[in-house]
This record gives C-alpha cells, structure tokens and sequence, in this order.
C-alpha cells in the first residue's frame, strides 16, 4: 500500500505563502517589488526561484490558477478548461493547426510530458552563425544544464518503454533506424501515463513543485487569476504593470485591477503571450521584429492498429525518439523531423483523428489497440520555414498566423511515410495517417501509394504543436532580434524576456529543459547585476 502524497502546495499555504487570488479581490491594489515576472512556466519559475534566493523581492504573476495534486483527477474534461490555454483549443487564425500550452501555476511544465532534451549541437552551431550568439555555445551552457538537470531530477527513464513508446523503438529497429531513450525530469514516478493533466502524486519536477515553492518560501508574492495587460512605460524603461483580475472561471475581468510596481520586469508568459503583452503595450519596435519569427515544431499523427493491446495511455509518456529524420540531411536543407510517441487519451485521440461517423467510431472502438506515432518539424532554418507572426485580435487577445508553404508539406508528406513504414515494421495491422483524405491501409506498398497521392493542404491534414517558441528573438545585432544574448530587451533598460519566445529558430527538441537552462544563465547574471553579489545556486 503507498503511503499518502504530500502536497507541497497545501503545505506551503499552511505555512503562510503570500499568494493573492484575484478573484477573491475586492477593491483594486498596487503591489511593489524589486522584480515583477510575468507567468509562471519554465522560464518564470525558474527565473523566480533564482531571484528570490538572491535576497529580491519578487512578484510573480499568473493568469491561471493555484492547483495541486489533490486537483488533478486524471481526466480529460476537468483538466483541459482548467490547466490549458484556451481549453487545449487554441488554435493558429486559420484554424489550421491546434496549439496545446499550459495555463495554471507552473505553466505548460505542470501539464507536459515530462520529456528533457539539452538544446541540440547544430541548433546553438545556427545561432552562432546567423544571430551573433557568440556565447550559446555547448561549452557554455553545459554548466547551466548540469546545474537544473540536477535541480529538476532529469535522469534516463529506468523502466521498459510501454507498448506505446515500443512499437516506436521495434519498427526502427528492424529498418535499422536508429533510436534514443528521453530523460525525464520525475522523481518517485508512479508510471501512470496521465502526465498531461497534471501530476497527481507530484512525481514530475515541474515548476509547481520545485522553483515556485522555494520562491515562495523566500518571500516571493505569487498572484494568480491576473491578466498581465500592459506595460506602461515612462522614457526608456518600464514603470509598472496593469493587470486585469479575472472572475473564479479565470476567463472573464471581474472589474478590479492590480497595478504592479518594480525596478526590473521580467516577461515570461510563454511564446505568443508575450509577444502579445509587448505589442498590447507599444514596447519599442524599431525593426518590426516583434511577435515574428514564432516557430511550432509544426507535428503530425500517423495511427496505427495492432492485434495486440497498446493501451497508449497506460505508462510514462514518451520514453523513446528518434532522431534519424533530423540528421540525415543539413540542417538547412530539406526539413528534418523527430519522431517520438505521444500518450494516447480518448478525448484526446478523439479530437485528433481524422474522419467522420462509422469511420471514427469503427477507430475509437479499437482504442486499446490504437497506436500514435508523431513526427515534429524542425522549422526556422529554411526562408521556406519563416515560422508564424503573433497579431492582436480586436479584444487585445493574441492570434498565431503561421502558413504552410509547400516546403513544409513536403517534410509532412515524408514524415507521413517513415512513420507508417516503422508501423508496418512493427507489426501493425493497419495504418491511418491523420489526414482526411487517407485510407486505412493495410500494408506498406499501400500506405505508400496513398500517402504519396494524399493532398497536402490545411484543414484536410491535421497538424497539432505543443512547442512555442521566438518571436522575441534573441541576437546581438538589434537588427535581427528583439532582446540581447542577456536576455534583456533592446532600448528598454529595465525589461527582460526569459521563456522559450528568446529563440531565433526552433530547437528541433522538446523546449523545456533549454529554457530551464538558459534562463538559469540569463536569471543569475540578471541577479547578479540587480544585487551586486554573485547569484546562489539553486539546489533541489
């Protein structure tokens, strides 16, 4: 018999943690601070952590709200509306594309799939080259890597891949495809596979159960249910922050408002927020870079059946990749891709697969035997894969164009084609790419026929992101980016950006453990230059 989950966000607010529930506000407030940080995900909580334990007074403000363990219920229609922008709804302005990230304390770390990958060698190589990164360099980051790898607890995965994650690793190998094994940032997992709605034994090293409370457990303020509206500037720098309490749903302004006062502002809401709460607030844009350049990883699904069981749910989520796809051709040739195995749910499937009717329900009767695979796009190092612009919708919320080019539908096409070929390999009696137009094919020679034929267009073939990342690129040269290699934003002397919206391109990984580690960088020099003294080392 386990022993009970402690909870370490119900024992923090036993022990007096400052959090502020807008919601709950009734009259307007102004709270002042040494450092105001804007959302609450990888490169705010880690950000939090760091300056809190350098003795600054923080704030750190979330539009989400304050969850724990005892919340997550392990199902799909409590957590999504809860934990997810938009209700794991968000989608690109032609609808083409759904975008999963995170809303609640902690960010898209409370809700991912616990996969750590270190940015990879040709990506900072890139970087070097095109935007002056002089210092993103392996060597140079490799401390800062250690030092949250060890924060966080990313180790090798000890256990055998599930079904899910071993169709993957037997189709490859029997084409001689190379594959990996994905570390994971867990403690004490209990391999339940319900990663993506929130930890219920608070395994997963997310930012709600490690940076944050040490944050608050150093003085810092956390106030949740507040919108971040806009930056109000006076000369070259910030001077305070309005936000927008929302009602108990976190949707709707209940009519109160914070206004938050600091010497440094750190924004941190995650690609696409962000960009959009500096275009809300008329930041300088002298080169029109702001909110361009945004990148998705843009993914598609292919399903598969087998007679066996998978029961993709079942299971950590993504223990097994392959980057073989990525490597086997230049970096700025012919998009490359990552395959890895997502954690199958039914809403989640459901909403995914392509199809109408029988056909639907004929799929989401097999579930036990469905199988996933996913192939993850590197964009952002071809002029044919520019990425998306973040716009403002007339309410001031945000919206992602990102085009398809045909260059891109290419990579699709031929990622659509090594996952089905690996299915087959594996074993699988039929194979179904997530597009609408495609059959159920029942070998290789036909899924090669069909998928070769398929049109490639949006709206037809499902394409699906978790990861977001630029539009406030970084760079030295202030022509081809919008903050510095510091993280700190140009023409602005008390503005920092440090989430995964700094990147110049996509990494061609899963994000998190490169924000984890780069704004580690970016959060200590900033603590060291608002203390004077050398930053502490978080320790876990």
């Amino acid at each position: 018999m386990s022993s009970p989950i402690a909870d370490p966000i119900q024992a923090g607010l036993a022990r007096g943690w400052d959090v502020v529930d807008a919601a709950a506000l009734a009259a307007d407030r102004t709270i002042d601070a040494d450092v105001v940080i804007i959302g609450s995900g990888a490169g705010g909580g880690v950000t939090a952590e760091i300056l809190a334990l350098a003795g600054l007074k923080v704030v750190i403000v979330e539009e989400g709200a304050l969850k724990s363990s005892k919340d997550f219920k392990m199902r799909e229609a409590e957590a999504y509306p809860a934990l997810y922008q938009e209700s794991a709804a968000r989608k690109t302005r032609d609808k083409a594309i759904n975008i999963l990230q995170g809303r609640t304390v902690g960010g898209s770390t409370t809700v991912n799939w616990t996969s750590s990958f270190r940015t990879p060698p040709g990506t900072l190589a890139y970087w070097q080259r095109h935007f002056g990164l002089a210092g993103y360099t392996e060597q140079a980051l490799a401390p800062w890597f250690d030092m949250m790898e060890q924060r966080l607890s990313v180790a090798p995965w000890p256990s055998a891949p599930n079904a899910n994650n071993d169709v993957l690793q037997r189709g490859a190998a029997a084409l001689g495809i190379p594959t990996g094994a994905i570390r994971r940032n867990v403690k004490g997992c209990w391999n339940l596979g319900y990663c993506g709605m929130g930890c219920p034994t608070n395994a997963k090293q997310s930012m709600l159960v490690t940076t944050i409370p040490s944050a608050l457990d150093h003085k810092a303020t956390l106030v949740t249910r507040a919108r971040a509206d806009k930056l109000v500037f006076r000369g070259d720098a910030v001077d305070h922050l309005l936000c927008s309490a929302l009602e108990a749903d976190g949707l709707a302004p209940n009519g109160r408002t914070l206004t938050l006062r600091a010497k440094h502002f750190v924004v941190a809401g995650g690609a696409i927020n962000s960009p959009a709460l500096l275009l809300r607030s008329n930041a300088p844009n002298p080169h029109g870079l702001l909110g361009t350049r945004t990148f998705l990883h843009p993914t598609v699904v292919s399903g598969a059946v087998f007679e066996q069981r998978i029961d993709g749910y079942a299971g950590a989520p993504q223990t097994i990749y392959s980057d073989h796809f990525l490597g086997t051709a230049p970096i700025n040739g012919p998009i490359g891709y990552k395959l890895e195995a997502p954690p199958l749910h039914p809403l989640l499937l459901a909403t995914t697969l392509a199809g109408f009717g029988e056909a639907h329900l004929q799929m989401m009767q097999q579930f036990p035997h469905v199988h996933a695979m996913l192939a993850l796009l590197r964009d952002g190092f071809h002029a044919d894969a520019p990425g998306g612009s973040v716009a403002l919708q007339g309410n001031g919320a945000p919206v992602l164009d990102y085009p398809i080019s045909p260059f891109m539908w290419d990579g699709v096409r031929r990622a659509l084609l090594s996952m089905a070929e690996i299915q087959f390999a594996a074993g699988a009696t039929s194979v179904q790419p997530m597009h609408e137009q495609a059959g159920r094919y029942t070998s290789w020679a036909a899924a090669k026929a069909g998928i070769a034929a398929l049109p490639y267009k949006i709206l037809v073939t499902r394409v699906v992101s978790a990861h977001v990342m630029g539009g406030c690129a970084m760079s030295a040269d202030q022509r081809l980016g919008v903050v510095g290699p510091d993280g700190r934003y140009h023409g602005v002397r008390n503005l920092s950006v440090h989430d995964g919206s700094l990147f110049p391109t996509s990494i061609g990984a899963n994000p998190q453990l490169s924000i984890y580690a780069i704004t580690a960088r970016l959060a200590s020099t900033l603590a060291q230059t608002l203390t004077g003294r050398p930053a502490p080392r978080p320790i876990a």
